[in-house]
């Protein structure tokens, strides 16, 4: 693994914005960063966010961390400022993910993209999303089997619960972890059937137990759900704090909260295909999505609108 110091970023080529966020202060950056142990660089990903304010040093923030002030504007009772922080080593300005090298998969998935609403029927998931899932090379999941291949848990429970990338680790608030599991069979939601039913509700249990006894949380604190489509074609559960918000991948139309899942799989007969392979499943797409386009012309066969 390549260790991605001060320096290394400093060598960081710039070549174009990739998307903007201002629900989470954040920018994702395209350039080129150096192959560790050759003299080439490859296409990196950079998303930078601004890290949460200190909760634990709240009653400080105006006393002792600010630094400087400039007035923006003021009415009546109402006045706004810009602010600075003075610089501290505890407390991190930004969070940065990195992807590289970047493939151009990476790089569509993280550009800014509109979404169009497609409905999926068990036909066309055959005809078009299986052979699509079928198509990836074992090297797009690579990095979840190094995850499992180096851990106990997954063997004794049927997957790994650890921290998602996109939590800083810190800040309660918005604590993000993910389920991931052992099984390889699974692609997606759409593999579940009954046989997975002690998995599911495993994961539902014991990230509640993990999340309370180490954190904190009480039960009914988490929002656990599954992403269709999902980011990578390995099953895996987000399980992230309930009062969390505005993350785009938790909106209607992309999320399937795991209990909903567990309660349809339970309705599925004893033999026979599961409900999740007989239904039609409606949820967005980007425009950047490897799926978007034959999805988007399938649309004309169903007659929906």
């Amino acid at each position: 693994m390549a260790a991605y110091t001060l320096g290394t970023l400093k060598q960081f080529r710039f070549e174009r914005l990739l998307n903007e966020d201002p629900t989470t202060h954040a920018l994702t950056l395209l350039g080129t960063l150096p192959v560790e142990g050759t003299s080439e660089h490859a296409h990196a990903i950079l998303r930078i966010e601004k890290t949460t304010l200190p909760v634990d040093s709240a009653e400080h923030i105006v006393s002792e961390l600010l630094a400087n002030t400039k007035a923006i504007e003021s009415t009546d009772i109402y006045t706004w400022l810009f602010g600075w922080l003075a610089s501290s080593d505890d407390r991190p300005d930004v969070k940065i993910n990195i992807v590289h090298p970047a493939t151009e998969v990476h790089i569509r998935k993280y550009s800014r993209q509109e979404v169009a609403i497609v409905h999926e029927t068990p036909a066309l998931y055959e005809r078009i999303v299986k052979p699509y899932i079928t198509a990836f090379p074992p090297s797009r999941t690579q990095w979840v089997e190094n995850i499992l291949n180096g851990t106990s848990e997954a063997d004794k429970f049927g997957y790994v619960l650890l921290p998602d990338m996109k939590w800083d680790l810190t800040t309660l608030s918005s604590l993000y972890l993910v389920a991931i599991a052992f099984n390889r069979s699974v692609r997606s939601l759409r593999d579940l059937n009954k046989t997975h039913l002690g998995m599911l509700k495993s994961i539902r249990r014991e990230a509640a137990r993990v999340v309370q006894e180490r954190w904190g949380l009480a039960p009914g604190s988490l929002r656990m759900f599954i992403h269709y489509q999902p980011s990578y074609y390995h099953f895996h559960v987000h399980v992230v704090n309930a009062n969390y918000q505005g993350l785009p991948g938790m909106s209607a139309g992309q999320a399937h909260i795991l209990d909903d899942i567990i309660s349809l799989i339970e309705c599925d007969p004893d033999d026979g295909p599961s409900v999740l392979q007989k239904m039609t499943l409606t949820y967005t797409l980007g425009e950047q999505h490897g799926l978007h386009e034959p999805l988007k012309v399938a649309q004309q066969e169903l007659a929906f609108y």
